[in-house]
């Protein structure tokens, strides 16, 4: 067995092989054996069918078997003895050469393979990556005030339609009505609300449900019609407010606050307020650091100056998916892999460079996490030890949730390292132009 190396270019080699009789011989002989053992076949005892006729029925399986047992086992041999990084894994070349598989015989192959592309650079203070601070506004403040008082507050009686009201109407269409049907003025079209806005108990108002109630599903839902009647049926309906509802803030009181903050923990205005500011610094401190930590890796990855074998890495994706994706899919995705990509090789020679590791208990951690904020997500706060627990378990025994959880702790770990050497640039900002950021 022989291999040859063809550099192509600094990230892309060509191997060939040559493998001769000798090389596979045994490999297939061994197989040959083993079917023969296992082999039942009408007209003879298990294990003692004649070899010929294993040679016949099973000679091309084990043949093709043996070769690329050799292909395997000599293109690894030859990857790990030269010291090879290699990206993916060997592919067949576009231009392999023809072989006749037929016993005895000796084949010929061609591999493409791809390196990992070389990354060094240093990470000091002299790198300097922008950490916003963005101003919390009076007007801010007062807007999250409102959108606080609004979640807790509730539907009471109104008068007029308001464009965020609902009204709860009954619909007739000759002998066909609808009792009591609610109608959320936010979700009729914008070309007929005006007719809506305004309208008071007892109002009586003729509707074409095809243009104000454009979404389909919602049309069904409204008229409880099955959707495949929709379109034989007069789009004409007549429409008569029983009530009107409007939603009302909640009351700035010790009530509320304590359904907000737990009770005793904000018992006047003055602490109302403050503890919006509070809330309010702590969401942009989250955004300004996600924004920190997007920067510092597009820093990197354009710092480091990596360039990806971007030819072969589509074939790769390409053969290894296939039947998932397309071709057309995978290169409409591309560029967005490759960014990924680049900064999954950038983090890893960070990893490499301040000697990180993740352990099973930075995964836990991690999992106890996500799995609180999902708990809290639903209201639900100070979840026992061991229930946090297990649930975190039960996250990183799921494949999708384990690698996301996973990526997220090496993301951490990376740019944890990178804040502490690099000089952070405190940049003071507005909420709005710091959302225009790109």
């Amino acid at each position: 067995m022989n291999i040859s190396q063809n550099k192509v270019d600094e990230l892309n080699l060509e191997l060939s092989l040559s493998i001769a009789a000798a090389d596979y011989a045994a490999s297939k002989k061994k197989r040959l054996s083993e079917m023969r053992r296992k082999a039942e076949i009408k007209g003879f005892r298990k294990g003692m069918v004649p070899m010929g006729l294993i040679e016949k029925m099973y000679g091309s399986q084990a043949l093709y078997e043996a070769v690329n047992e050799v292909i395997s086992e000599s293109l690894n041999s030859y990857i790990r003895e030269n010291g090879l990084h290699v990206l993916g894994e060997p592919l067949p070349s576009e231009d392999e050469p023809q072989n006749e598989w037929k016993d005895g015989a000796d084949f010929n192959f061609k591999f493409d393979v791809a390196l990992y592309p070389e990354i060094d650079f240093e990470v000091s203070k002299d790198d300097v990556i922008p950490q916003y601070n963005i101003n919390v506004t009076e007007e801010a403040k007062k807007e999250m005030k409102a959108n606080l008082l609004k979640q807790y507050g509730k539907l009471d009686d109104g008068e007029a339609a308001g464009a965020d009201d609902f009204i709860i109407a009954d619909f007739s269409h000759g002998e066909t009505s609808v009792q009591g049907a609610y109608v959320a003025l936010r979700n009729v079209a914008e070309s007929v609300k005006p007719q809506f806005i305004g309208l008071k108990s007892g109002d009586s108002i003729d509707v074409d449900v095809n243009v104000a109630f454009e979404n389909e599903t919602d049309r069904s839902s409204l008229l409880k019609t099955p959707k495949e009647e929709l379109a034989a049926m007069d789009p004409i309906w007549n429409m008569t407010v029983i009530n009107v509802k409007t939603f009302v803030s909640a009351a700035s009181n010790q009530e509320t606050w304590d359904k907000m903050f737990g009770e005793g923990n904000v018992k006047s205005e003055e602490e109302f307020d403050a503890k919006v500011a509070e809330n309010l610094a702590s969401e942009y401190k989250n955004e300004a650091d996600y924004r920190f930590n997007q920067d510092a890796r597009n820093y990197f990855v354009g710092k480091s100056g990596i360039s990806l074998p971007e030819k072969f890495l589509k074939r790769w994706l390409t053969l290894s998916n296939e039947g998932k994706f397309t071709a057309e899919d995978i290169e409409r995705e591309f560029p967005a892999f490759c960014e990924d990509y680049k900064w999954q090789l950038v983090r890893g020679y960070l990893m490499e460079k301040f000697d990180l590791k993740v352990e099973e208990s930075d995964l836990l951690d991690a999992a106890k996490g996500y799995a609180s904020y999902q708990y809290a997500m639903y209201g639900i706060n100070n979840v026992p030890e061991d229930q946090l627990t297990a649930f975190a378990q039960s996250l990183l025994q799921q494949e999708k949730e384990s690698h996301r959880i996973e990526e997220m702790v090496y993301d951490r770990k990376a740019l944890t390292a990178v804040r502490e050497n690099v000089t952070a640039k405190s940049k003071k900002i507005s909420v709005e132009k710091f959302r225009e950021l790109k």
